[in-house]
């Protein structure tokens, strides 16, 4: 009984490592594909502006709730819910959620449009050109608040990481 349960917690704390990764890894490679894609071809910005809220609303936000759930029965199970690093950690999804939910998943739909206007009115198209799109300051300004917040959510996930290494170690 007492291995069945070990077994189980062990399964949780699995998923919940997993939701993390999987739902977090990806932001973390924004900033570089949307640089090199706007070098390389700009053509393809709404393209990736509009994954990006897609991945935000089908894999983001879902991996936030399943590692809510998973964490909230570790902490149960362990007896864990005194700790700060427990309190930080649900802070931190609610967190997350929030600025992706209301701010980024939004703003990256409109900010594709503004990209795919500016594109429209400049002639730049995809393709694998190698251009730089003039960007409108519409454009400029919106991603400079989109790389801002994603910079947030990034920071948030890396000091909840290092308090969850801190106490395992």
């Amino acid at each position: 009984m007492i291995a069945t349960a070990v077994a189980f917690s062990s399964l949780v704390l699995a998923v919940h490592i997993l939701a993390a990764v999987i739902g977090f890894g990806v932001l973390f490679a924004y900033p570089m594909l949307l640089s090199a894609a706007g070098r390389v071809d700009p053509g393809v910005i709404p393209w990736l502006l509009r994954t990006r809220q897609s991945i935000g609303r089908y894999l983001v936000n879902p991996g936030l709730l399943i590692l809510l759930v998973a964490g909230i029965y570790l902490a149960t199970d362990e007896h864990q819910w005194s700790h700060f690093y427990v309190q930080w950690g649900i802070a931190a999804v609610f967190v997350i959620g929030a600025v992706e939910g209301s701010l980024i998943i939004p703003r990256s739909g409109r900010l594709a449009a503004v990209a795919e206007r500016d594109l429209a009115a400049t002639g730049v198209a995809g393709g694998g050109q190698r251009v730089t799109a003039p960007w409108s300051p519409e454009y400029v300004a919106g991603f400079r608040r989109l790389s801002m917040l994603g910079g947030l959510i990034e920071l948030v996930v890396v000091i909840t990481v290092f308090l969850m290494a801190i106490h395992a170690g």
